[in-house]
This record gives C-alpha cells, sequence and structure tokens, in this order.
C-alpha cells in the first residue's frame, strides 16, 4: 500500500508538473499571439537601435524632431528626357498614390499659391525687419537716402518676394524678404511643378517632384505594405502609359520596409537551417524522435518565454532581436542535449528524474556562466542589445527549468531498454583519450605557450573601428536612389546642428542670432553654403527694436525732410504722407513673435526649427529651444564648428554620428575590463565548484579562445569594434560550458564518458550551426557577433579536455577500446 500511495503521489505531481507549463506556454503564447497579431509590437525604426547619446535631453528632442521632420514623407522624382511627358506622369504618378489609405496628402501639382500672402503678413512687421546690408548701410553716416532711394526705383526688376513700391520705397522690407530660406533647393517653379533638369552627353532630363505624407508611421507594417503596393500599382501604370519615364524614392518608410524585408528573410534562412541543421544531428546521435520532439518542446518554450518577456519589458521587439533569438535554438537546446546524454548513459530503468538531478549541478554551472555573459550586455546603452539580452536571458532560463522539470515529468513514463554504448560513442571516448592526452603531455604545453608567444603580434597589431554604420546597414539601391533625389533637388541630409536653449523664446532668438553672425563667417577657411535658423523668420525682439530705433534715428528723424526726398523722386504727396504716418503709428509694443509665424500654413516646412518648450536636465522649469543647421558643412569643418561654441551658454553643437562614434569607443574600452570583471567571475566561481587547480583547468579553453581570437582579427587587419567584444562575452560565457559539460561527466557515476564528449561535440555543433549562421548576415552588428563567436566555439571546444580530471576516464576509455 505505501508502494503505490507512493506511486499515486509521484503521478499526480508529474501531472501537476505537466499542466502547470501547459498553463504558463499558453499564457505566453496568447499574450505573444495578442501583441504580434497586428504587426504594431514589431519594430524596425533604425533609430530605435542607437542610444541616447547626448546627456541633454534637449539635444535628445531635437534629434527625435529632425528625425520625425522627415520620418513621415516620402518623395519622388519623375524624370524623362522629354519635359511634357514628365509632367504627365508626374500628375498621373500622383492620382494613383491618393486613391491609397497609406498616404495622408500627395504633391504632385502645387495648388495655386499666392507668395505675396508672405508679403502682406510681414508689412506690418516691415520696420524692425532689415537685411544685414541694409543695416550696415543706414549705419554708414556717408549712406544718404536719396542714393538708396534711387537704387530702389532705378534697380531692374527684381523677382521673387518684394512689397509694393508705396509700401516700401526704399525696398528695405523686399531685400529681408529674399534672404529668407524659402527657396534653398535647386527646383524650378513651371506649370505649378516643382522641376529640376540636368544635362548629360545624351541630352536634358527633366525631373518631376512627387511629395507625399504618409497617413501613420513609417514603421507600422501595414503602412509599408500599403505603400509598397500603391507605388507598385503606379509604377507599373507609369511603364505602360510612359515607357520612357523613370522614377526614383527616399522616404524612411523605404528604409524601413527593407530592413523588415531582409530581417525576416534572415530570420526565416537562420531559423529554417538551424532547425533542420540541428534536427538532423540529434537523430543522428540519438537515433530517436522522441528525444528530438522533447529538445525542441523545451527549445520551444524558451522562444516563447523569451519573446513574453521582451514585448513586457521594452513594449515592442525589434526585428534585430528576431533574428538573434533564431540563432538562439542552437544554445537552448543545449540543456536538453546533456539531459539525453545523461539519461541514456545511466543504467537501465533508472527514472528520469534521477538523471536530471545527476546532470543539474553541470547545467547550473553552464546556466550560470550564460546568463553572466548576458548580463554584461544589459549594462549597455543600446536599446537592441538590451533586448537582446532580454530575450537571451529569459529564453535560456526558461529552456533550463524546461529540462530541469518538465522532461523528467514527460520522460518519466517512457519504457527503457537496457543501454548499450553506440560505436559512436566509443570511437568518441578512443578519440577523446587520445586528445586529452596530447593536450596533457608536456609537449603540449609547450605548444600552448608557443601559441601564446605568438599571439603577441597579432594582439599588437589590433585596430578599432567605431563608425556607426557598423549598426545600421541601409540598402544600396534605395540608398543610390536617395543621392539622386538629393542631387536633383539640391537638399542635404545633415546630421549636424546646433542647439539654442533659453529662458524664454525672446533669450533662443537673440541666441541664435548670434550664432548666425559666427556661421556667415568663413568656418575653419571656407564658408558655408547657408544656415537654416526659425531666427531668419523671426528676429528677435530686441533686433526688431534696434532696427526700428535705427530707422528712427536716420530715416523719420525729420519726416519732413523725408517727404520731400519721397516727393522729389516722384512719390505722390499722399504716398508719402501715408509712409511716414505708418512708421508713427506702428510703434514698437507689438513686435513679430514666433507664435504669429507658426500659424501661418506656410512655415510648415520650417517648424522643425523651432522646439518650443522642452523639459531640461539642468533646470526645473522648462525652458525654450530651436535648432540652427549649418549647411554645406564638410568633414573638415565640423571640428571647427564645434569649438565655435564651447564658451557660448545655452549652445551645443549635436553630431549624432560622431556622438555615437565616442560612445562606441568609450564602452569598446570599458568593455575590456568587463571582460577581465567576467573572466575574474568565471574563475572565481570554477574554484569553488573544482578547486583551485582544477579550476584554472577549466577556465583556461574559454581564455585561449578568447585570446586566439584577439591575434586572428590582429593578424587579418580585422578592426574590432564594440560588437567583437561584446560577442567575446558570450564567448567566455557559452564556451565555458563546453569544459564544464566535460568535467562535470568525468565526476558522474557509471557516467559514459564517450557519451558525454558525444554530447559536448553535438552541442557545439548545433550553437555553431545557429550562431555562425550570423556570420553572414547583411547587418554589420550580427555579422561581428556570429564571427567572433564561431571562432571562440571552435577554439573552446577543441581545448576543453584541459578542464578534464587527468585520470578519471582511463577506465572508461579502456572499456570501449576492448569493447
Amino acid at each position: 500500500m505505501t508502494q503505490e500511495f507512493a506511486l499515486r503521489q509521484s503521478g499526480q505531481a508529474t501531472w501537476a508538473i505537466r499542466l502547470g507549463w501547459l498553463a504558463l506556454v499558453v499564457a505566453a503564447v496568447l499574450y505573444c499571439g495578442v501583441r504580434l497579431h497586428d504587426g504594431t509590437a514589431l519594430q524596425t525604426n533604425l533609430l530605435a537601435l542607437l542610444p541616447a547619446t547626448e546627456a541633454d535631453p534637449v539635444a535628445e528632442k531635437a534629434v527625435d524632431t529632425l528625425a520625425a521632420s522627415l520620418g513621415d514623407r516620402a518623395i519622388f522624382l519623375v524624370s524623362s528626357r522629354n519635359a511634357e511627358h514628365a509632367k504627365a506622369a508626374a500628375l498621373q504618378f500622383g492620382e494613383y498614390l491618393k486613391r491609397s489609405p497609406a498616404f495622408r496628402n500627395v504633391i504632385a501639382a502645387l495648388p495655386p499659391f499666392d507668395a505675396s500672402q508672405i508679403t502682406r503678413f510681414y508689412q506690418p512687421y516691415r520696420f524692425g525687419l532689415l537685411s544685414a546690408a541694409d543695416r550696415a548701410a543706414l549705419d554708414d553716416p556717408s549712406t544718404a537716402l536719396p542714393a538708396l532711394l534711387a537704387q530702389r526705383l532705378y534697380a531692374p526688376v527684381e523677382t521673387g518676394l518684394n512689397a509694393p513700391l508705396a509700401d516700401d520705397p526704399f525696398g528695405w522690407l523686399g531685400h529681408w524678404l529674399t534672404d529668407l530660406p524659402l527657396a534653398a533647393t535647386r527646383l524650378e517653379l513651371e506649370d505649378n511643378f516643382l522641376i529640376a533638369r540636368s544635362s548629360d552627353t545624351s541630352g536634358d532630363t527633366t525631373s518631376v517632384l512627387v511629395t507625399t505624407t504618409l497617413a501613420a508611421s513609417a514603421y507600422d507594417g501595414q503602412t509599408q505594405v500599403d505603400v509598397r503596393n500603391a507605388v507598385a500599382q503606379a509604377e507599373q501604370s507609369l511603364a505602360r502609359s510612359f515607357p520612357d519615364v523613370t522614377l526614383v524614392r527616399t522616404g524612411a518608410v523605404f528604409y524601413a520596409a527593407a530592413a523588415r524585408n531582409a530581417s525576416e528573410q534572415e530570420l526565416h534562412r537562420i531559423g529554417i537551417v538551424s532547425t533542420v541543421g540541428i534536427a538532423l544531428l540529434m537523430l543522428w546521435v540519438f537515433r530517436s524522435p522522441r528525444y528530438l520532439l522533447l529538445g525542441f518542446v523545451s527549445t520551444g518554450i524558451g522562444i516563447v518565454f523569451a519573446l513574453a518577456a521582451t514585448l513586457l519589458v521594452f513594449g515592442k521587439l525589434h526585428l534585430l532581436t528576431l533574428v538573434f533569438g533564431a540563432s538562439l535554438i542552437g544554445e537552448a537546446v543545449d540543456y536538453s542535449i546533456q539531459y539525453f546524454v545523461s539519461h541514456l548513459g545511466a543504467e537501465a530503468g533508472q527514472d528520469a528524474r534521477r538523471s536530471a538531478r545527476d546532470v543539474r549541478p553541470a547545467l547550473l554551472v553552464a546556466l550560470a556562466t550564460s546568463l553572466l555573459g548576458y548580463a554584461i550586455l544589459v549594462g549597455v546603452p543600446f536599446p537592441a542589445l538590451r533586448q537582446i539580452a532580454c530575450f537571451a536571458i529569459a529564453g535560456i532560463g526558461a529552456a533550463f527549468l524546461s529540462v530541469a522539470s518538465l522532461l523528467p515529468a514527460l520522460l518519466v513514463n517512457a519504457p527503457r531498454q537496457p543501454h548499450r554504448t553506440p560505436r559512436t560513442y566509443g570511437r568518441a571516448a578512443r578519440w577523446l583519450g587520445g586528445w586529452q592526452t596530447a593536450l596533457t603531455h608536456r609537449g603540449a604545453w609547450l605548444c600552448l605557450t608557443l601559441i601564446a608567444v605568438a599571439a603577441v603580434p597579432g594582439w599588437l597589431r589590433l585596430t578599432s573601428d567605431d563608425d556607426i554604420h557598423l549598426l545600421i546597414q541601409r540598402d544600396p539601391e534605395l540608398a543610390r536612389q536617395e543621392t539622386v533625389v538629393r542631387q536633383a533637388i539640391g537638399v542635404e541630409n545633415s546630421t549636424q546642428f546646433f542647439v539654442v536653449k533659453g529662458d524664454s523664446a525672446e533669450q533662443v532668438l537673440q541666441r541664435a542670432e548670434a550664432l548666425q553672425r559666427k556661421l556667415e563667417a568663413p568656418i575653419a577657411g571656407t564658408p558655408l553654403n547657408g544656415v537654416q535658423s526659425v531666427a531668419q523668420f523671426v528676429p528677435s525682439a530686441h533686433r526688431q527694436a534696434e532696427d526700428r530705433a535705427r530707422l528712427a534715428q536716420r530715416v523719420f528723424a525729420d519726416p519732413q525732410a523725408l517727404s520731400a526726398t519721397l516727393t522729389d523722386a516722384g512719390f505722390r504727396p499722399d504716398v508719402a504722407a501715408a509712409y511716414i504716418n505708418a512708421f508713427a503709428s506702428a510703434g514698437s509694443s507689438n513686435p513679430l513673435t514666433i507664435d504669429a509665424w507658426l500659424a501661418m500654413p506656410w512655415s510648415q516646412p520650417y517648424r522643425h526649427l523651432w522646439l518650443g518648450q522642452v523639459a531640461n536636465a539642468d533646470a526645473q522649469s522648462p525652458v525654450y529651444a530651436a535648432i540652427v543647421i549649418p549647411t554645406g558643412a564638410t568633414p573638415a569643418q565640423l571640428p571647427a564648428l564645434a569649438a565655435l561654441v564651447q564658451s557660448d551658454a545655452g549652445v551645443r553643437f549635436v553630431d549624432k554620428p560622431a556622438s555615437v562614434a565616442r560612445l562606441f569607443a568609450t564602452y569598446r574600452v570599458d568593455s575590456g575590463w568587463w571582460l577581465a570583471g567576467a573572466l575574474s567571475l568565471i574563475l572565481a566561481l570554477f574554484c569553488v565548484r573544482y578547486g583551485l587547480a582544477a579550476g584554472v583547468r577549466v577556465t583556461l579553453p574559454v581564455v585561449c579562445a578568447v585570446g586566439i581570437t584577439f591575434a586572428v582579427y590582429g593578424y587579418a587587419g580585422i578592426p574590432l569594434n564594440l560588437f567583437h567584444w561584446l560577442a567575446l562575452m558570450l564567448v567566455l560565457g557559452v564556451g565555458a560550458n563546453y569544459a564544464v559539460f566535460l568535467r562535470e561527466g568525468c565526476t558522474r557515476q557509471r557516467a559514459d564518458i564517450g557519451g558525454v564528449w558525444v554530447g559536448v561535440l553535438l552541442s557545439a555543433a548545433t550553437t555553431l550551426l545557429s550562431f555562425g549562421l550570423l556570420g553572414t548576415s547583411a547587418m554589420p552588428v550580427l555579422r561581428s557577433f556570429g564571427m567572433t563567436l564561431a571562432l571562440g566555439i571552435v577554439i573552446a571546444v577543441t581545448l576543453a579536455p584541459l578542464g578534464m580530471p587527468p585520470r578519471s576516464p582511463r577506465p572508461q576509455f579502456a572499456r570501449h577500446q576492448s569493447s
């Protein structure tokens, strides 16, 4: 009765474990399904991979604002040798795009626009708006008003924005309007089309600009699909109607779609190839689909929990994380492999739970080293790497727990045949015995010493590369088309700008004006192409008051003399009087303001220059901020631009690529200390577990793996970046497992050392199969991970027998040889 009761209790516990895991897995699957079903939780924004490099949140706000101002736009260029064909094709293309819900606004032909509304907006403030040239002329005592008036009256007819002669007899407002950065492109307005023309040996080409605004985020999956379909249909229509027309495009939506497509292809390729390869390897070793199925059960549980944990912590899941997660299959399956080796190598009929207890110490040590390697990534301020770390920690943790508790419950009632050592195990045991003898021979230690000496020149040849493009790989065809568009319209893709802060909007404008004066001078011996600043559209109240005072002193101080000057030049007396009265009635109490300018519809393309009120880390109350963009800056001028404002209060130069590169370099250097610290922790863990001498021997293989990998990169001339160092963290965490599995397998009673070695090789093969595929990725960061992990793991598993007890396996080797 007692035995029957114990069996009943054991059966109930088994079912409780099974049902508990089933409930957890179902809950995780449902959560992932709800979050992923519409695609909004998947993130393809490449900028989301970048860390917040600016310590100032205002600077980060500026970076986000500039990105958002361009992110919701898609720009097309319709080109043909025949100008009429280009215009008609642009109209047809725009009509097709308007039918798609992906676009909120499509502009092929500009609606009639009365440019005089800009003049009418500024006219009430004209007495506070003087150009730099007019300001200098009025400050020159030798300048005579009649001469200035004559220049206006007898100058050639000017195009562009001009105020009526009666309202602007000296042309000061017209001069100020001419300086507005409204036409900082090569585009021309013709028949309501924005047109760019180019010439080559084949003739002239006319390109028509078509601009669109997306209805939703460029990184929304459905938006990307809708845009792709709409553009494809419109392009097919153009090919039928205008075969001579070509189309190029640019916009964040196309890069995001390309990144999603490339990531999905890599996800499928890595997932399918690694899964099939691992399945074939496990079937070859274990000769049973049962163990294959159970191995993938634990791995699948790990992947599901990894997805759920990442979505729960981060809210969104980047496709880069999914691609890396596909390669995690090879590591998560290691725990089940080691468990199956222990279970099959035990006495016939041994309970599966006892096999789990036997292998648990080895799995715990391996789990600790792996978690340590991934935990390092949590401290790195790169969102993508933190996601990868969270995904991996949750995945391998869940895989370990399922192997420790669920698999024994699923195997407990499985019929066990008397264990027979396969021939593969016997050959593996003999090979291991010979290899261990070779590694522990005095000559081997001499060889390792020589290898260490030979590695030193490789270490000395190591270089570094902290380029931001190591993280982001743009589609080359899209990059080519973007270059064509930018060259045609004359717009640069500058990621360098100034952030101007102040306690009030007025202070920001004054500081922006001071900065603009500096930028108008040559920078590093070369002038800039121009400057974009909100102060060009809205001068500070102080500047407006100064200009009004200048006019009051130099022009309107003697109204009668001014009236005589105007009438002598041919103006009617009533016009002269109206002009003088307008100055008197305008006053200085109502200057032009930012809010008035923002309310104008035509200010929309330039509103990103004004950030408004933003939170500030250095002040309890919000501050005001604006962006000033220098155009045409060369790489040689960037240091001079940064030095230009080092002593200016409230002004900061932001260079996002350089900031990321500096952060790359900082953490690359710090990662060397992290690697040394992690190695010390692993050594301490092994010494506590195995003793001092044995702990050093178990650690030695992974130390050699790290050192030889460095030497290989040095001799190959491959510059190291942050991701190589972080991959070495994973080599440290994953590679140390193989020596642990061997050491623990040798100390287990009745362990089949040949089977243990086969299990170690199988674990390494599955990890190489999955992580090694990352080395073929188009993403530079994944490629760096994959190449480094593959090389390090090969070296670590090759030298893993160094950590074995020197004599314990020999009786088993002899047994295999006699058999």
